[in-house]
C-alpha cells in the first residue's frame, strides 16, 4: 500500500490506472494526500490496484474509456465518493497495430482515435460540467514523444498522440482561466503496454538514452503531480517532454 500523508483536500480522476503509467500517476497523487478515482477495463485488476493504493482514499470504476456511459459513471462515482473532481489525468490509451502506415487498417485507426483522443475529450467535458467549470482545477493529458516526432511502425498511435497535444491546446485556451490544461509526452516507459519495444533487449534500448535508462511509471507520476500542483499555477497549454534525453540525439553529430 502507498504510504500516505495528510489529506490535501483535492480529488483526481485518473483513467487507465489499474497498472502502468496511470497507476504511477495515481500513486503519486495519493502519496501527496489526494483522493483518487481510477478507471480501467478489468474489474479484478482495478480492484487490486485500489487495494494497493488504499481503499480509504481510492475508488475504482471499470469500463471502456471510449464508452460515454462509462465516462459519466466515473465522474459521477468520484463526485459521490469525494464531492469534487479537481484534477483529470487522461491516461487511457491503446496501440493495437504495429506496421507501416501504407498498410494500416482504417478501422483500426478509427479505434485508436476513439480510445486515445475522443475519450480524453469526453472525460474533459464530463469533469468540466461536474466540477471544474465553477470551481477550477487542472487537466493532464498523457501524450507521447510519438506525437511530436515521426514514429515508425506505430504511426496510428503517433497520429492520435499528436491530436492529443492539439486537444491540450484547444482545451487550455477554452477552459482558462479557471482550469489549466497541459500534456506529458513520455518516451519509452517500462510498462506492459510498451513491453514490445524493449522486451529481451532492454539494455540495448536504454543505451541510446543520454540518461542511460528507460522510463518508469514513477517518472510520469512525478511530472503529473507537478502539473496538478500550485507550483505549476502559471503553466497551461504546454506539452512537457519526459524522455530521458532521447530527443538530444536528434541534433547534429
Amino acid at each position: 500500500m502507498t504510504q500516505q500523508t495528510a489529506e490535501s483536500g483535492k480529488v483526481a480522476l485518473v483513467t487507465g490506472a489499474s497498472r502502468g503509467i496511470g497507476y504511477g500517476v495515481a500513486e503519486a497523487l495519493v502519496a501527496r494526500g489526494d483522493r483518487v478515482c481510477i478507471t480501467g477495463r478489468g474489474e479484478e485488476a482495478l480492484k487490486e490496484a485500489v487495494e494497493r493504493l488504499g481503499s480509504d482514499r481510492v475508488v475504482g470504476v471499470a469500463g471502456k474509456a471510449h464508452d460515454e456511459a462509462h465516462q459519466a459513471a466515473a465522474v459521477e462515482a468520484a463526485m459521490e465518493a469525494f464531492g469534487r473532481v479537481d484534477f483529470l489525468v487522461n491516461n487511457a490509451g491503446t496501440n493495437p497495430v504495429f506496421g507501416p502506415m501504407a498498410e494500416l487498417d482504417l478501422n483500426v485507426a478509427r479505434k485508436v482515435y476513439e480510445t486515445n483522443v475522443i475519450s480524453a475529450l469526453g472525460f474533459a467535458q464530463q469533469t468540466w460540467k461536474a466540477w471544474q467549470k465553477e470551481n477550477g482545477g487542472a487537466i493532464v493529458n498523457i501524450a507521447s514523444i510519438a506525437g511530436v516526432s515521426a514514429s515508425p511502425f506505430i504511426g496510428a498511435y503517433g497520429m492520435s498522440k499528436a491530436a492529443m497535444v492539439n486537444l491540450t491546446l484547444q482545451l487550455a485556451h477554452e477552459f482558462a482561466p479557471g482550469v489549466r490544461v497541459n500534456a506529458i509526452a513520455p518516451a519509452v516507459v517500462k510498462t506492459r503496454f510498451a513491453q514490445a519495444l524493449y522486451e529481451g533487449r532492454e539494455a540495448e534500448a536504454a543505451s541510446v538514452y543520454p540518461l542511460g535508462r528507460l522510463g518508469v511509471p514513477e517518472d510520469i507520476g512525478g511530472a503529473a503531480a507537478f502539473l496538478t500542483s500550485p507550483q505549476s499555477d502559471w503553466i497551461t497549454g504546454q506539452t512537457l517532454v519526459v524522455d530521458g534525453g532521447i530527443f538530444l540525439n536528434a541534433g547534429v553529430h
